[in-house]
């Protein structure tokens, strides 16, 4: 592949992921589950879409169909959130720093960061698979890899714009930054001082 065509889908995947921004920032989500979902898909899509740039660009078959199948996994995710939200309940946000912050350093997590950090080895490893298949994959590791963020997001940050760009951009350095699971540490460092900063206020 040539550097220009790297190019032009580097374009493309930030064209993309600046619409969906512009898209979130004005999206007003009818009631129901059906709006819920749309409005956590548009966000999945401004917040992760940047993190697997390395794979669309290192993969030669359907880069949509790849993208695709990683948004569908995301989507899903959706469900836990709307549960959260609907019942009206959830932990304190010490607890949800707290946590977040111990799943960031834990070994889960660096598995699941390993797997979603080198996309060459992801590739090598799945390369009987179709596009669909590899970017549904892609997609569950990387869920894996930021779940805790997310729960932030969800539980400590309500969801807002300004969080959202927060923590997509740190999934981005963890995910694409060669600095991989020192960042994912620095992370979880700051999530229990901050926990340990709310509660004792």
């Amino acid at each position: 592949m040539t550097v220009r065509s790297n190019w032009t889908i580097a374009a493309a995947l930030g064209a993309t992921t600046t619409v969906a921004w512009v898209l979130l920032a004005g999206f007003e989500p009818p009631m129901g589950f059906g709006g819920f979902l749309a409005g956590w898909t548009l966000m999945m899509a401004a917040m992760m879409l940047p993190s697997i740039a390395p794979l669309v660009l290192l993969y030669r078959g359907s880069r949509t169909l790849l993208a695709t199948g990683y948004l569908v996994v995301w989507s899903a995710t959706g469900l836990a959130p709307f549960a959260v939200i609907a019942w009206g309940v959830g932990p304190g946000l010490p607890l949800v720093l707290a946590v977040a912050g111990a799943y960031e350093v834990s070994p889960l997590k660096f598995a699941c960061l390993r797997r979603c950090h080198n996309a060459a080895a992801f590739l090598m490893e799945r390369y009987r698979a179709g596009p669909l298949r590899l970017g549904v994959e892609h997609g569950v590791w990387c869920v894996g890899c930021c779940v805790g963020l997310m729960a932030v997001l969800v539980l400590a940050a309500s969801m807002g714009l300004v969080w959202a760009a927060v923590i997509a951009a740190a999934v981005f350095v963890q995910k694409v930054v060669p600095l991989g699971e020192g960042s994912a540490k620095l992370t979880g460092v700051a999530l229990l001082v901050a926990a340990a900063y709310v509660a004792a206020v």
